[in-house]
Formats: C-alpha cells, sequence, structure tokens
C-alpha cells in the first residue's frame, strides 16, 4: 500500500495499498478550461484578499484454505517484539498468539506500557458512541441528489447504522460470516460496512470491476450470508455466480429501482424496513459480546500474484490506527474545527477506509460522497463544491491534475504564461528551502528563517511582465508578517513567494478545490519525483504515506514539518520498522511492529505463517533503507527484483520511473531482463481513455501531442509512434534512455532494446491491477513476442536502429 499528504496533508509512493480501479478515467480533474490552470490564473490586485499487500515469499500457486486449531485465552498485554510464537500456527495453546487465521480465532494484542501503544483497546461500537456522545448533531455523511446536498448527523448516522444492523440479523446474518458490499461510495455504502460488524458479522468490500467470478471467489472465501450491490450491473454478476454460493441468504441493491423481483432480493428501502421489527435487547447482546481483538473487517488482495487473500483486521487494528493516525497528523476535532473529506477512493481498499470512514468518525469530521464518475471528470466539481480540509488522490489523480493544467496553461497568453512560470519557480525553490531548513547559530533559516531580500530582477521582471509595479507597495503592506513559533524569533517568508501566494498560488488552489485542504495525501502506488514537485511548485506539497492492508493502512507518514522528496517519512509514534538483513548501502526488507498489524489471513495459515516472522513482525516484501535522520525511502520489491543472467539483482521501479521522468511521453514502462543477458524495456504512450470502458484509445493526450510538436513530430495518434513508426519520437526517446543509462551504476544496469507498444496499460486490458499496479507475470505472457524479439541477437544486442549508448 501505498499513502501520501498536500499541505493546505499523507499515505506513500512505494506502498503496496490498492489504487482506485478507475484512475484512468481522470480526465479533467483540472478545475476547467479557464480555472484549473496555473498559468492560466488572471493577475490583478489582491489588497482586499484573504503493497500491493503480497508478502515478498508470497508463492504464485492456488492457494489452500486448512483451518488451524482454535486457540483461547485472555489477552495479556506484553512489551513490543516480546511475544512469543509456536513452531506451527497449528498448535493447540492455551494462550492467545499474535496471529490467527480463524475467522473466529482471537489474538494477543501488541500493547506497550507507556506512549501511543498503551492507549486503551476499543471496539469499533465503542468508538462509533464516542463520536455519537461528544458530536451528536455535526454532519457525519454528506451527499447529493439532483443539485441539492443532504447530510445525516452523527446520531442519525449512528441510528440508521444499528437498523442496518437488526436488518442483517433478520436476514440471517451469522457471527463470523461475511457482508460483502459491491458498489461505488454512498451513505449506504459506509452503513452497510459498519452494521456488518455492529451485527458481529465481517464487512467485506468487493472491487467494482471484479468479474462475476472473482466476486464468487471473495464471498465462498468470507462465506457470505448477505450480499450488497450498488445497481443492477453489479447485480448481474451476483446472479450469475448466485447458484454457488451456499451461504448466501440475501441481496440488497441500494441503488435504482429492481427490474425484476427476486426471492430474497430487496430494495434499500424494503431491507432498512426489517430492522425495524427485531428488539434493540438482541442486538445490544451482540454487541457487548465483541472484544477489541477479534475480527470485524476483511480486506482482499487484488490477487496480482495468485488468489486474493482476506487479510483479517480486528477491532483494534481499526480504532487504535484511527486513534494514532489521526493524532500524528494533526486532524482536529470536530469540537475545534471539523475535518472534511471527500469519498470516491475504493472502499474495498483499505487507504479509503482507514481516511473515510475511521480516520473521520475518529475526529467527528465529516464524509462527503462524491458522483459515481468522479475519475471520468466530475471529482474536480465536487472538490470545489465541498471544499475537503484533506484529501488523498493515488499518484494517477496527481497526474491527471497535473496533465489537465498542463495542457489547459500551454493555451493562455504569454503574460499568463511568463507570471506562472516565475511563480512557480518562487514556489518550488521556497518549499525546498523549508524542506531543508536548519539551524545556525541559534537563528533557523530557511522559509521561516533570517529574512529574505527580493532580488532586483524580480521586480523586473514583474514590471515589465503585467505592470504590477504600482501594486506592489499595496501588495508589501498587505502581507502579514510571520512569527516562528519554534524559536519564537520574528521571521519573515520570502516577499516574492508572498507576491506569488497572493497573485497566483490562492487562485490555484480555489480553481480546484483545495484553499481549506491542508492535508493532501498520495498512495497505493510510486508517484514521480516530477509530479511531487509540480505541485510543490504551486505551494500545494503532497505528502506520502507508506502501508499495506495487512497493516491496516498507514505505518510511515510524511508531514509538513517533516517530509523530504520521493520518501514516505516517518514511522508513525507507536510502531515500530525494521530494516530485514541489509546490504552494504542500508537497503533491506521493510519489517512492520504494531497494533496497527494484522490478525492473519482468513483460513490461509500458510500465507499468514510467511508474513510474520516468529517474533511477530510483518514483512513487507518492499525494499527500503532509512537516511540519517530516519526518514524512509523504498528502492525496490523483493518479488519484483530482476536478477540478470550475470546474476545481478536489479530493482526495476527506480530504472522504470527515471524513463518516464526523462521521457515525458511515456505512460508506462515495463523493464525486463530475469535470466536474461541484458536489460529491455516495454513502452506505452500516454493516450486518451474511454471514459465508459476504461480502455486506452489511439488518440493521444494534449499534454503528448504538444511534446510530440515539440520535438519536430506531427503524430497524433499511439499507432503513428509505435513499432519506430516515427523517427523523430523515436530519436527522442532514446535520447533520453541514453541519459537514464549514463547514470547507472553498471553496465548491467543500461536498458538495451526497447519498444513502444501499440496501447497502453489498462486494468480492462488486464496488464494493470485494481490499483494501478503493473501485472509483470501477466504482461510477460500478453506481450511474450515483442519480449522474445529482444533477445533473438543476444551475441549483438547493438542494431543500428536501437544503438547502445556509449559505455
Amino acid at each position: 500500500m501505498h499513502l501520501t499528504v498536500c499541505e493546505p496533508a499523507a499515505i506513500s509512493a512505494t506502498v503496496p495499498m490498492d489504487a482506485p480501479a478507475d484512475v484512468g478515467f481522470l480526465q479533467s480533474c483540472g478545475a476547467g478550461d479557464s480555472s484549473a490552470s496555473l498559468e492560466d490564473v488572471t493577475v490583478e490586485s489582491t489588497a482586499n484578499e484573504s503493497s500491493e499487500e503480497e508478502p515478498a515469499c508470497e508463492r504464485e500457486e492456488e492457494l489452500g484454505t486448512s483451518a488451524e486449531t482454535p486457540t483461547s485465552g485472555e489477552d495479556t498485554q506484553t512489551q513490543q517484539g516480546n511475544a512469543p510464537r509456536p513452531s506451527s500456527l497449528a498448535l493447540a495453546t492455551s494462550e492467545l498468539q499474535l496471529w490467527t487465521s480463524r475467522g473466529d480465532g482471537e489474538v494477543k494484542l501488541r500493547l506497550s506500557e507507556s506512549g501511543p501503544a498503551a492507549e486503551p483497546p476499543v471496539t469499533v461500537h465503542q468508538m462509533f458512541m464516542s463520536a455519537v456522545e461528544r458530536y451528536p448533531k455535526h454532519t457525519a455523511l454528506g451527499w447529493k441528489e439532483g443539485e441539492q446536498w443532504k447530510t445525516l448527523t452523527y446520531e442519525e448516522y449512528y441510528q440508521q447504522c444499528r437498523t442496518a444492523a437488526k436488518s442483517f440479523l433478520k436476514l440471517g446474518l451469522e457471527r463470523y460470516h461475511g457482508v460483502g458490499i459491491l458498489g461505488f461510495n454512498s451513505a449506504e455504502w459506509f452503513i452497510a460496512d459498519i452494521a456488518a460488524i455492529l451485527a458481529g458479522g465481517f464487512a467485506v468490500g468487493i472491487y467494482t470491476t471484479n468479474s462475476p467470478e472473482a466476486c464468487q471467489y471473495v464471498a465462498e472465501n468470507c462465506q457470505a450470508n448477505i450480499l450488497v450491490v450498488e445497481n443492477h450491473k453489479q447485480l448481474q454478476k451476483i446472479l450469475q455466480v448466485q447458484d454457488k454460493l451456499p451461504h448466501l441468504k440475501a441481496i440488497i441493491q441500494y441503488k435504482d429501482a429492481l427490474k425484476e423481483k427476486r426471492p430474497n432480493l430487496f430494495t434499500w428501502a424494503e431491507f432498512m424496513e426489517m430492522g425495524r421489527e427485531v428488539p434493540d435487547a438482541q442486538l445490544d447482546d451482540i454487541i457487548a459480546s465483541q472484544k477489541p481483538n477479534q475480527c470485524c473487517t476483511l480486506i482482499y488482495t487484488s490477487g496480482t500474484t495468485g488468489q486474493p487473500k482476506g487479510v483479517m483486521l480486528s477491532h483494534d487494528n481499526l480504532t487504535w490506527t484511527a486513534f494514532a493516525t489521526g493524532r500524528n497528523v494533526r486532524l482536529s476535532e470536530a469540537s475545534e474545527a471539523q475535518e472534511v473529506v471527500v469519498s470516491y477512493l475504493p472502499l474495498s481498499h483499505i487507504a479509503a477506509q482507514m481516511i473515510d470512514i475511521w480516520l473521520t468518525m475518529k475526529v467527528g469530521g465529516a464524509a462527503y460522497f462524491a458522483q459515481p464518475d468522479a475519475l471520468k471528470g466530475s471529482l474536480a466539481n465536487t472538490l470545489r463544491e465541498v471544499r475537503p480540509t484533506a484529501f488523498m488522490g493515488v499518484p494517477r489523480v496527481w497526474e491527471k491534475m497535473q496533465e489537465k493544467m498542463k495542457s489547459v496553461g500551454a493555451k493562455s497568453s504569454a503574460v499568463r504564461r511568463k507570471v506562472a512560470a516565475w511563480a512557480k519557480d518562487v514556489g518550488l525553490n521556497t518549499n525546498l528551502s523549508k524542506m531543508h531548513r536548519y539551524v545556525r547559530g541559534g537563528k533557523q533559516r530557511g522559509i521561516m528563517g533570517t529574512r529574505h531580500v527580493v532580488p532586483r530582477n524580480t521586480w523586473g521582471r514583474l514590471r515589465g511582465i503585467v505592470g504590477v509595479c504600482r501594486l506592489v507597495p499595496t501588495l508589501i503592506s498587505a502581507v502579514p508578517v510571520l512569527s516562528d513559533p519554534s524559536n519564537g524569533a520574528l521571521s519573515r517568508t520570502p516577499l516574492n513567494y508572498r507576491l506569488a501566494k497572493k497573485l497566483v498560488f490562492r487562485k490555484v488552489r480555489k480553481a480546484l478545490g483545495l484553499d481549506r485542504c491542508t492535508k493532501c495525501y498520495t498512495g497505493a502506488a510510486p508517484i514521480t519525483k516530477d509530479t511531487l514537485e509540480f505541485f510543490l511548485s504551486l505551494d500545494i506539497p503532497v505528502y506520502e504515506l507508506y502501508g499495506m492492508s495487512e497493516s491496516t493502512g498507514p505505518h510511515t507518514i510524511s508531514l509538513p514539518h517533516a517530509f523530504r522528496l520521493t520518501s514516505c517519512g516517518k514511522v508513525i509514534p507507536g510502531c515500530e520498522t525494521k530494516i530485514f538483513s541489509p546490504d552494504s548501502e542500508g537497503n533491506g526488507e521493510i519489517c512492520f511492529w504494531g497494533r496497527h498489524v494484522f490478525m492473519g489471513y482468513l483460513n490461509m495459515p500458510d500465507k499468514t505463517e510467511e508474513a510474520l516472522d516468529a517474533d511477530g513482525w510483518l514483512h513487507s516484501g518492499d525494499l527500503g533503507k532509512h537516511d540519517s535522520e530516519d526518514f524512509l525511502f523504498i528502492t525496490g520489491r523483493i518479488k519484483e527484483l530482476i536478477i540478470t543472467a550475470g546474476g545481478e539483482n536489479i530493482p526495476p521501479v527506480p530504472i522504470e520511473d527515471a524513463v518516464k521522468e526523462a521521457v515525458p511521453l511515456v505512460s508506462n514502462a515495463m523493464l525486463i531482463g530475469d535470466k536474461r543477458k541484458f536489460l529491455s524495456m516495454l513502452l506505452t504512450i500516454k493516450c486518451q481513455v474511454n471514459a465508459d470502458t476504461g480502455m486506452p484509445e489511439d488518440e493521444l493526450t494534449e499534454d503528448a501531442l504538444t511534446l510530440c510538436k515539440k520535438l519536430g513530430s506531427s503524430a497524433t495518434r499511439v499507432s503513428e509512434i509505435a513499432g519506430g513508426r516515427d523517427r523523430a519520437v523515436h530519436a527522442a526517446i532514446q535520447e533520453g534512455i541514453n541519459c537514464v543509462n549514463e547514470r547507472a551504476t553498471s553496465n548491467a544496469q543500461r536498458v538495451q532494446k526497447w519498444v513502444v507498444l501499440d496501447r497502453d496499460f489498462s486494468i480492462p486490458g488486464g496488464e494493470l491491477g485494481p490499483t494501478m499496479k503493473l501485472k509483470r507475470p501477466v504482461v510477460m505472457k500478453m506481450y511474450k513476442e515483442q519480449i522474445d524479439n529482444f533477445y533473438k541477437e543476444v551475441v549483438t544486442p547493438t542494431t543500428p536502429d536501437n544503438p547502445l549508448p556509449p559505455k
């Protein structure tokens, strides 16, 4: 899971956190053709303006479902890392262990004697009740019907969850059986999820992109008694496999009218009415029997390397992680200033659940639901209406924003482009200074340090560009002096930064709907340094989080006062990180410890044993290292390591990212070379995406068109470039790869051959998983012919059309 944050907030570009299935559809995440672009901001007087989650040792074969012997006993406090582990997961013992693969099992909580990990364990119901008691009249959920926003308060939210829980009981939900939820984010999704937990079942999100067979696997694995679907389209998937689900008792459709009436198929209204007949005492007895160390939620991995696994998360996993994360990123309690989020990422993923449901509930925040076509373009409108205080975007969302803003900016006037370029330069330099600020001689320097002098040419540039010389005295007088509480000294932000903020940055934020946003996150996949620097130049720092489904979401977080570009931050207080078996440069497998570590994989003791070592450390499968200040950097993934025929271990992601940065035309890159004599690469070109199907189209994006023109190419389609058909583009790609090769640490790490494919990778095409993570084994099979062609001339890989760079 990867998580990340934008300032005015945090999941990491290297975490295996599944990303939204439809992120490729985000066609216009900017604010519109005239307002979303930095380059298109009007300059005027402003004097009056304010893991994937698979562990490293996971095998490809289909998994068995042998059950372990149940365990029993009372919770006992333990120092972190000291809890013993038996030699076999099937070992019967009267003492609770740190893991279990039984749905009805209990685990020993990883409590500490002091600090955040000593926080008393609570159940989901207890955390919910705390929010209801403190903020009964505060808005909890909001959604749009037509042009009107509808809301639920916390006390209304809680009552609806109770009613739905009683309805589940009426329909026959059994203890430790699943309630599968298949649909886009909505109040009904949240209510069904929490109600399943209150009623003693498992809340189980199912990816909306799943095939009927994939839905069947999840429903069968969790022994789902009830399936909640969004609409007729999702209903059809379940009806196709209904006869193969022996535990299924009812289906509920929460949107649109039923097109046909079937036995045990209900509308949401019918479903909610059932619960009113069930006595409150029946539900209360079940709630009272629940323990913090029992499973309440299943998060299914995306299955890119085999069958999906059900990640068992306990009440304590959810409630403690919400507590520790909320405190670490300094979320405001609703009594002070209510946090607001926009819910649009797939709730079958832990990142969306943790942010939208649990973190928000913990502090009494409000979650507003985007439209189902959010990732096809409407998200921008929702952001401007809701104006969230925190926003989570997977890398593809931020990249689409960037592309849209660049394309709009390219059409703006020369004056605006010059002002934008000046402001972006100021914003990047100022924020980098903030990132690297240091203390010397008792005075803190950097963005909040000693007074900065505006370079002489700044005024000249402003006069020549927009004639703002008459505004300067007014602007200077309008900019307040800022005091730095960290050293008590009076300090000033750079004057050129304050001007850029008033002239440009505030307008950009408002156009994006991020004017109130103090926490911008990214995660679920790697994000490029180029995208991070782009938003940093707009005075929108995007911070990374890192974690996994198996760690209930975040493990490390970047913060406004502690971040480094391309780092996923520092460990959450109360958790621990260990670099297992580091090499000479400090690179090793990243391991987690803490109360956020999962219980185990449902009915998969062998896989649980692979993920957790004898001391209870969770092995992430990611390679990483710490710098001198304990910032964590992800350097690769063990299972993705390429071991060449010469025996050299090469992590592919850094090389792939470097190529994408050197050649902005490239959308996706996949390095080849395992057991081969040299490295080769598959490349795809940025293209339009069909908003309805999610399939890549032949037409280039506006950004790609602009780049082609700069190269002297007239290409407008991928088919005009693929296979080396366009000489100008071919030469530019080779030049970019040459630059990457020049920085290679050894000849074995040089890309010697490459090809541009006929279409981009996509989820519907099969190359990407639900989290937008590359399915490397699948791509290897799909493009076997192209890959084999790379190695037909093994003896002499250099060809006239594809020369090797000089050594």
